[in-house]
């Protein structure tokens, strides 16, 4: 088996996910056959794999800092909420089952061994594995069963470096509360410690450096500042919509209502990073601005149950006011499905309703189906005559006259649906922003000329930026290491 390494957290959002795609970049730079692996991840930011299944946009991220294809064994478990008790669950890139919260933690021992084997698969052809928690190994009343912290590295060997965010606060008592909490046996797997997030003066916190060592008598793998780079990444949870801050003066206003079950908004990221472009992430509470050129629906892993807090937001009066201004509307995926007449589940595939009126800005309606389509796509945009790439994760069929003017070709298939007028357009593309001659084409018809760069190579810079800060910041030591082969 390949060499070996674990971050896990002190809690969630500590930065496990930035600092594992540095780590696979500064191994890939080296020449070395590096793989991330996350035994279970729950988001509904997905991806599909280079081998045709769903995993966690993060370790999609992660394979290209690798420079490797992607896998469904890098991310064998994915939990997708699609209600506050309860998840879709996907197993080896396809859907294993649903379960609530408290079903899960009987059904997590079943799921180790898919765990153990992607596991293998991943090591048979690596020099090195980078694993990634996720959240606390602190969490004691969920390590019965446990296969994505302790459970995991001890059943696998896999030695662990414990993270902990001092932005926070806090960071002395995380740190040494998880080792006083720990069972001799999963305490025994910490090798050490890494500190993110951190602002100012490093030397300030050289006496909690000494405190946690006595304490502990972990040894610190690194002292890690924000780093600059991690801003131009895809973010992986959508907590981070929280913080996004709001450039001002910029020339065209692009507005996305944060659903309750968004899902795959990093579709928005290319927008986010032009520069003319003010990306506004509108929260519950908070009306649509009236200054928006543009309104983007993204996805949702429950259209209906997103549908209908949609209108209990206001925001479906915000919508048809924006459209009679003569502004635009963009729907992906559920978004799009969501634009229609009317959304059907006759089989409660979503949930306990089954039917809802949508917002009836396209003439088309959407029934759900069983059949999940997920796959990675060529395509065409008809209304910019340029090129496509990206990927279709979505249940549900979409007819209706609109359907006559589809804006996306992908392969020989029309895709999605475009109003009379020209103002509203629906598609399943998820990665349509990240086209750039369709992003610059969209961006002309909304007044301002987009950036020249290239997105994708735009993060594949901020990828080699970021390992090579953290080249310069962790451990020498511990880094080389981890890297000898």
């Amino acid at each position: 088996m390949a060499k070996s390494i674990m971050l896990q957290g002190t809690g969630s959002d500590v930065g496990k996910t930035v600092l594992v795609a540095g780590l696979c970049r500064i191994a890939a730079n080296r020449g070395l056959r590096v793989r991330p692996f996350k035994p279970q991840n729950m988001s509904n930011n997905a991806a599909v794999s280079d081998d045709g299944g769903e995993i966690g946009r993060a370790q999609w991220l992660q394979a290209w800092a690798s420079r490797v294809p992607s896998s469904v064994h890098m991310n064998p478990v994915l939990l997708k909420p699609q209600s506050e008790t309860g998840s879709q669950i996907i197993v080896q890139g396809k859907v294993w089952g649903q379960a609530k919260g408290r079903d899960y933690q009987r059904l997590k021992p079943q799921l180790m061994e898919a765990v153990l084997d992607s596991f293998s698969l991943i090591g048979a052809d690596s020099d090195l594995v980078i694993v990634e928690g996720a959240g606390s190994p602190a969490e004691i009343n969920l390590r019965a069963g446990d296969i994505a912290n302790m459970g995991f590295a001890t059943r696998a060997g896999v030695p662990v470096v414990l993270v902990g965010d001092i932005d926070r606060g806090g960071v002395i008592a995380s740190l040494v509360g998880t080792h006083a909490i720990l069972p001799p046996e999963d305490r025994g797997m910490i090798t050490g410690y890494l500190i993110n997030k951190f602002r100012g003066d490093v030397t300030l916190f050289d006496d909690g450096l000494k405190a946690i060592k006595g304490f502990t008598g972990w040894p610190c793998f690194g002292v890690v500042p924000w780093l600059k780079a991690a801003a131009r990444l895809p973010a992986e949870d959508s907590v981070v919509l929280e913080r996004l801050a709001r450039p001002e003066g910029r020339a065209l206003k692009v507005a996305v209502p944060v659903l309750s079950r968004i899902a795959n908004f990093d579709d928005l990221d290319p927008l986010r990073n032009e520069p003319e472009v003010d990306l506004v992430f509108v929260r519950p509470g908070e009306p649509l601005p009236a200054d928006a050129g543009l309104v983007v629906l993204p996805g949702s892993k429950s259209t209906i149950g997103d549908l209908m807090d949609l209108r209990a937001q206001g925001w479906d009066c915000d919508l048809a006011r924006h459209v009679k201004r003569g502004g635009r509307v963009i729907g992906i995926c559920g978004g799009f499905q969501m634009l229609g007449r009317v959304v059907r589940d006759p089989l409660a595939i979503e949930g306990g309703v089954t039917e809802a009126e949508g917002l009836g800005l396209l003439d088309v309606e959407t029934e759900m189906a069983p059949e999940k389509t997920v796959r990675n796509s060529l395509a065409w945009s008809l209304e910019h005559d340029v090129p496509l790439e990206g990927y279709e994760i979505h249940l549900g069929v979409t007819t209706g006259g609109d359907c006559a003017r589809p804006p996306v070709r992908i392969g020989n298939r029309p895709d999605g649906a475009l109003s009379a007028d020209g103002r509203v357009m629906g598609t399943y593309l998820h990665g349509i922003f990240g086209n750039d001659a369709y992003r610059r084409g969209l961006l002309r018809t909304l007044g301002i000329e987009g950036d020249r760069q290239s997105y994708r190579e735009s993060v594949d810079r901020a990828l080699d930026e970021l390992a090579a800060e953290l080249e310069a910041l962790l451990d020498r030591r511990w880094l080389e290491s981890l890297l000898a082969a």
